[in-house]
């Protein structure tokens, strides 16, 4: 996609609910199919669960505040056919109900799509004690589950519709708060139709200087980074890795090749997340210079989520700065 951007800036762009495109693509998916049912840990009405208990109130269940009964109830619904999607904060799907979605749900390979929200520094006003900076980290170190992070409430439908589809136990990461629309309505951008695939990666911008490499509320922010590089000459491509497992290696390693210049954005710490996802693959096929942008080893503050990117370091102009580092280390 070379040469299509006219700019991207923050404050021009519409921000929607990515919890919102969720339950109304939930809704939607469940008129098609009544193999899917609903679970939800009391918090419906936050993950936006609530649409679809609403409209199929015998297909939803609400099993209070108990995490580890939620993973096991969509277990037993999944050995029986039908197709959980179960939701809660990330802080309480992957720390209070981990060990059962590992047993129950990863190791048998089972049909369950963990959609949770509020993830990352997004959260916000609710604290460090509500801050989960590492279940990306958590959950791709689980054999046979597959992570999803969407940049926006555009995609988010388009990854729950391939997540509906996709077979074997699926971890989706939302985000609390209104976020920048990346994509324009249909999966377009820059006026080209768009193709989601679970897997594959989403080249929004060529470069030939330097390549970020992005997931979720930061592949706006990398957008903002790449377009504001081009006024200093510096020609910076931007790819959207909105799953982080199975990692788009293909992708990675051409942009590696024709770059040799990364940077990695993503709002989770640094480890064990996209960054270390990219690094792993650079270390063992083709070492290339890299900065990560990420949460450096720290627990999250409580305060409005934009002034906490900018505490963490997790803005455009922050990006800029990894991109300027990376190309003095290529030269």
């Amino acid at each position: 996609m070379k040469d299509r951007s006219k700019g991207f800036n923050l404050e021009t762009r519409q921000e929607a609910l990515m919890r919102e495109a969720y339950g109304r693509t939930l809704a939607e998916l469940g008129e098609k199919d009544s193999s899917i049912v609903v679970l939800d840990a009391d918090l419906s009405t936050s993950t936006k669960t609530s649409v679809f208990a609403e409209r199929f109130p015998e297909r939803f269940f609400n099993v209070g505040v108990a995490e580890a009964n939620l993973m096991g109830i969509a277990a037993g619904l999944a050995s029986a056919g039908k197709i959980p999607f179960v939701s809660t904060f990330s802080v309480f799907g992957t720390e209070k109900g981990l060990s059962q979605f590992k047993q129950s749900i990863a190791y048998p390979k089972l049909n369950v799509k963990i959609v949770v929200t509020h993830g990352g520094l997004t959260v916000g006003e609710d604290g460090a004690s509500h801050f989960c900076l590492w279940d990306i980290a958590i959950m791709r170190a689980l054999p046979n589950t597959t992570v999803v992070v969407p940049a926006d409430a555009i995609e988010t439908e388009m990854a729950i519709m391939a997540v509906a589809k996709h077979q074997g136990p699926t971890f989706v990461r939302l985000t609390r708060p209104k976020t920048p629309l990346v994509y324009e309505e249909g999966y377009r951008y820059s006026g080209h139709q768009l193709k989601f695939e679970i897997g594959k990666s989403v080249t929004l911008e060529d470069g030939g200087d330097a390549t970020i490499i992005a997931t979720g509320p930061l592949v706006a922010e990398a957008l903002v980074a790449a377009s504001n590089l081009k006024m200093e000459n510096l020609d910076v491509g931007v790819i959207n890795m909105h799953t982080v497992k199975p990692l788009d290696e293909r992708t990675v390693l051409k942009a590696a090749v024709e770059t040799n210049a990364l940077v990695t954005a993503e709002d989770h710490s640094v480890i064990g997340g996209l960054g270390g996802a990219v690094t792993e693959v650079l270390a063992e096929n083709r070492p290339t210079p890299l900065r990560r942008i990420g949460v450096r080893d720290e627990y999250g503050e409580s305060g409005p989520w934009r002034k906490l990117y900018e505490r963490y370091g997790l803005t455009s102009q922050h990006i800029e700065k990894a991109v300027r580092e990376v190309l003095k280390m290529k030269r």
